[in-house]
């Protein structure tokens, strides 16, 4: 066993039945009222991962305060600033906002502040490391901001994240602010530090699912919200003059608008990329009259354009006011793909990676975690008992707290989700009876654009059907996605052409694999098809929990006749590009009837 935390763990009873609940009436329309009291399972308590206490966490960030107000907090990982008069970038800074104005936290209730303290363990106040940095909430437990404000810093042993609140906290307290600890920092693999290339952008976890609205990221498709002129607002709490390196004690923002990616380079040269970098604001005018900009601790912050975040605070020139300077971004349409392989990271064991559930015909059921990008890519597992009154279960965070839930479908046909409460136990919620009139369920994510995870069913006259997550481990009413599936087997989790929204997968009765791309609405659901490949009817099974190698795409893997396990990276490209060449997983796999 490898030392790494697990959560709690669940054993079904071998008569599973017993929690579908006597008396279930099977139709042909699965019902979806979670009618009757569910009997929860018993989890059997392991190690969690530790975490601060609320208390820490808030000192955490007064001591932060404290760092802004002195003055001895500055920019992560900053770098000496270059004369702007050259063009060359100053450095990741740490944004403000200059010619903006108040915002309320009402406006902007996605809008987090982080605060990193390290005093290195010493009395001496000299050598404490003091960093700050805006935010986005994208989902509940899901932070988008900056990479420059994430590189090279321990944000969970160090950092603390503050919601809730327009004010930065100061001796009084958090200003009715909320603080959260961070579990796991994910910084964009391709991002460089030595000059901000490679997409500016990280994504923090969060200790608990917050219960504030999020704000999502654009699209990789989204091109209107770039275009020149196009109206854009940033926020943050950075400084609000370029003749003082005081930050502002409360949340600001400012109109800006979208600039031509020439405008940028006409300013900057190659230290602007583009198709990496968004260019935005209007040219500063040498002062801060006339001048709208983000600035020193504004870094990590949003730039929202049609409801969306189409950019993060990444860089610009010294004290932000150069004559002829534009503010750079970090452009979010880019990197969502990878963005959003964060915010679903289909994890079971807490590492940011994309694990698996099989079980044998005699019932035992196992987790088998990843261990990322090399071989034997499943390394260790953990029983979960005897799951044997169970044909069908999925995996999905389906409640939106994080934690990864499964749905299981008795052999009653009655469907229940199993929702981790991220201590001890799962709850059992009974979505409802007759889905035994199913041939397959599917959890790919989000295909509706609510921001909540949906399910596919193919029934057995080859319909399928999208039921709309509600956000609570049950579904809305469902939605026809179209006939003529008898001879597909889906399969699928998570987004495989990097456009933002989730898609599925299908191969047909010759054998041929299909990428179906997610609209992003209800209806209908998928555009047109592309064809992966032929030859896949090789594999008797197929099972997609999403990111297995923590590259931000998601995975297939295929069981072949011979019971060896492959697996199939995602490039993020679609078509016959779709996938990588295969690589052997391991041989014996046809010890399992059912997975995950």
């Amino acid at each position: 066993m490898t030392s790494t935390p697990r959560r709690a763990r669940l054993a079904l009873p071998a008569a599973t039945a017993a929690l579908a609940l006597s008396g279930a009436v099977l139709a042909a329309v699965p019902a979806q009222a979670s009618d009757g009291t569910p009997v929860p399972p018993r989890p059997a308590v392991t190690e969690r991962p530790a975490t601060a206490s609320h208390a820490e966490l808030a000192q955490r960030a007064q001591d932060s305060g404290a760092a802004l107000r002195n003055g001895t907090a500055t920019a992560p990982g900053a770098q000496p600033e270059a004369d702007p008069s050259a063009g060359a970038p100053a450095g990741r800074i740490d944004p403000k906002i200059i010619g903006g104005k108040d915002a309320t936290i009402s406006e902007a209730p996605w809008m987090v502040q982080l605060h990193y303290y390290d005093d290195k363990g010493t009395a001496d106040t000299s050598d404490d490391e003091g960093y700050f940095c805006g935010g986005t909430l994208v989902a509940p437990a899901k932070v988008l901001t900056a990479a420059h404000c994430v590189y090279g810093l321990d944000w969970t042993e160090n950092g603390t994240v503050v919601a809730g609140t327009a004010q930065l906290p100061d001796d009084t307290g958090l200003h009715g602010g909320r603080a959260v600890g961070v579990w796991r920092q994910w910084v964009n693999p391709t991002y460089r530090p030595s000059s901000t290339s490679g997409g500016d952008l990280a994504v923090l976890t969060l200790t608990e699912a917050l219960p504030y609205k999020t704000l999502r990221p654009t699209t990789s498709g989204d091109t209107a919200s770039y275009a020149n002129g196009t109206p854009a607002t940033v926020y943050g709490w950075g400084r609000t003059s370029s003749t003082s390196q005081e930050i502002s004690p409360t949340l600001r923002k400012a109109t800006v608008p979208m600039r031509s990616d020439a405008s940028c380079t006409s300013y900057w040269g190659s230290d602007f990329v583009p198709g990496q970098m968004a260019c935005a604001g209007d040219p500063a005018s040498g002062q801060d009259a006339g001048t709208v900009s983000p600035c020193n601790g504004d870094s990590g912050g949003p730039l929202v354009v049609n409801g969306r975040v189409a950019g993060v605070v990444s860089w610009g020139v010294k004290d932000c006011v150069a004559s002829g300077a534009y503010a750079v971004y970090a452009k979010v349409s880019s990197y969502v793909g990878e963005v959003n392989s964060r915010v679903d990271d289909t994890d079971l064991d807490f590492d940011g990676l994309a694990d698996l559930f099989a079980r044998t015909p005699g019932g035992e059921a196992y987790e088998y975690y990843s261990v990322g990008d090399k071989a034997p890519y499943l390394a260790d597992r953990l029983s979960l008992g005897d799951w044997g009154g169970v044909n069908l279960v999925r995996q999905g965070d389906l409640d939106r707290d994080f934690y990864q839930d499964y749905v299981y479908r008795a052999s009653d046909g009655v469907l229940y989700t199993l929702a981790f409460d991220g201590v001890d136990s799962y709850r059992s919620i009974r979505v409802g009876g007759g889905w035994n009139a199913m041939k397959d369920l599917r959890v790919p994510g989000d295909l509706s654009g609510d921001a909540l995870p949906d399910l596919v069913a193919k029934d057995k006259d080859g319909v399928l059907w999208l039921y709309p997550g509600k956000g609570d481990g049950t579904f809305g009413s469902r939605v026809r996605i179209g006939g003529g599936w008898a001879s597909f087997t889906i399969t699928g989790k998570g987004d495989y052409n990097r456009d933002g929204r989730p898609d599925l997968l299908a191969r047909d009765g010759s054998g041929v694999l299909w990428l179906y791309p997610g609209t992003g609405k209800a209806a209908p659901a998928f555009g047109s098809r592309v064809k992966v490949g032929g030859g896949w009817n090789a594999y008797g099974a197929f099972t997609t929990a999403g990111d297995l190698t923590g590259d931000g795409r998601p995975d297939l893997l295929a069981r072949d006749s011979s019971g060896v396990m492959w697996l199939y990276k995602g490039t993020g490209a679609s078509g016959t590009a779709t996938f990588k060449t295969r690589v052997r997983v391991g041989g014996g796999w046809n010890a399992f009837n059912l997975f995950g």
